[in-house]
């Protein structure tokens, strides 16, 4: 659910109604539904990488896409931000189809992918500037933000340096400041946390969170579970390109009749068992 003050008014389009949100960083009408996408199926010659996923999130949650390796989390991820073309099916991003409205779809979206792909002969403050420059973010409020984000991130000293001299994990938290420069209503991330010390994963979560008390909407794949059970508002648990449970870890709970399960528990009972469970909202 949206976390600030807001109205509703009619809308025409494939949602028909629109939540505008004030008091939010983005100053603009939000949709109460940012993700949703109907049957989308990516099929790579005879293999299915997602079969017929159709999953709807909201303005303000911080949902978890978890699965074993090969389920088809980051092709689900690369269909969401218009890097390849679906099968079949259909994504929209805040009321923009991810196909033949990719360009709007793509300027209130950041994607921070597993592994980064930097520019190593800029310097930490000038790739983010090149980012924010791209999307058109006015110089003072890019500085800001960027300062802000290198100073929770531990990379303020570093800002300066090139980005070849920087470790994996400083790389991710560089890419991380770059991805939320512009603000984006929709923020994917791609294991977000792997290669980062305690302290900075810590932070990173915090940061997260707060985007999404923003009203941004982060959709999150990660194999560290206990991560998603204690930040994510549901958890969609994808197995052979199936999604085969979604929901608050409440509601996973529920249909595992047992309410003291871990996440860790239902992950490996429902990906053991690839029979098609659904969970949570429609």
């Amino acid at each position: 659910m949206c976390r600030s003050h807001c109205s509703y008014r009619g809308a025409s389009g494939p949602n028909l109604l629109m939540l505008r949100c004030y008091g939010t960083a983005y100053g603009v009408c939000l949709l109460p539904l940012m993700i949703t996408t109907s049957a989308l199926t990516k099929i790579f010659g005879k293999l299915v990488a997602v079969d017929r996923l159709t999953m709807e999130i909201e303005s303000g949650e911080l949902f978890g896409f978890l699965g074993p390796n090969g389920a088809g989390k980051t092709t689900t991820i690369n269909m969401l931000t218009g890097l390849i073309r679906p099968t079949s099916g259909v994504a929209s991003i805040c009321g923009y189809d991810v196909q033949t409205q990719s360009r709007q779809a793509k300027s209130i979206t950041g994607l921070m992918p597993d592994t980064p792909q930097l520019y190593d002969t800029l310097t930490g403050r000038q790739f983010v500037r090149l980012i924010a420059d791209l999307y058109e973010v006015p110089p003072k409020q890019s500085e800001e933000r960027m300062e802000r984000m290198l100073d929770m991130l531990d990379l303020r000293d570093a800002g300066g340096d090139l980005i070849k001299s920087y470790s994996y994990g400083m790389q991710k938290k560089i890419l991380l400041v770059a991805v939320l420069v512009h603000a984006p209503r929709v923020l994917f991330l791609d294991e977000p946390t792997s290669g980062l010390d305690p302290k900075s994963a810590r932070t990173v979560k915090e940061m997260l969170r707060e985007q999404c008390d923003l009203g941004c909407t982060v959709f999150m794949t990660t194999h560290i579970l206990e991560i998603a059970e204690r930040v994510c508002d549901r958890i969609g648990i994808i197995n052979k390109g199936r999604l085969v449970a979604v929901g608050s870890m409440n509601e996973l709970r529920k249909q595992s009749a047992a309410s003291n399960l871990s996440l860790e528990d239902i992950f490996l009972n429902l990906t053991e068992d690839v029979e098609h469970t659904r969970i949570g909202k429609e």
